[in-house]
């Protein structure tokens, strides 16, 4: 079983993530998302503990649509402007993928807990069929891992028959 605390300990280690690379950015469009980001974040946790499961799911997908727009803006801006602004853009949108892969599989660890194996199944297999990039496999591993462990605990309930 999962521990009950293991999805809300991910909050600190997301948010010192982001907090890694608002320092070193100039603009404040770019300080404005990063905020954005770790409100998205925070709020996710928050209905998440509060059991509003829709309203948390909801607030990671905004998180994925601000990586998706920054991933059109890397796209746009990098022929167009310097390095360095790109690569920061680059490093926010990689930083919003990660953070949004980090909550897909904390739900699917909230659905566990709560002995939904269905929902934390599709939780899990979102993240494998989303984050197909070869820098977020770590988050496909994980969610493989946790699905094969589902499984263990799935196949060992009682009046479950193989």
């Amino acid at each position: 079983m999962i521990p009950r605390h293991s999805f809300s300990s991910r909050i600190p280690c997301v948010i010192a993530l982001v907090l890694l690379i608002v320092p070193g950015c100039a603009q404040d469009s770019y300080q404005q998302r990063a905020d954005i980001i770790k409100t998205h974040v925070g709020d996710f946790y928050d209905h998440l503990k509060a059991n509003r499961v829709s309203a948390a799911v909801h607030e990671n997908e905004q998180i994925e649509v601000m990586a998706d727009q920054m991933a059109q803006t890397v796209l746009k801006r990098g022929q167009k402007q310097g390095i360095t602004q790109v690569e920061q853009e680059f490093a926010l949108m990689k930083t919003a993928r990660e953070t949004a892969a980090q909550n897909w599989i904390a739900l699917g660890q909230y659905f566990t807990i709560r002995e939904q194996p269905e929902k934390a199944r599709a939780s899990y297999q979102r993240v494998i069929e989303t984050y197909t990039d070869e820098t977020e496999r770590v988050y496909r591993e994980q969610a493989v891992r946790a699905l094969n462990d589902l499984e263990m605990v799935s196949e060992s309930a009682p009046g479950v028959i193989p």
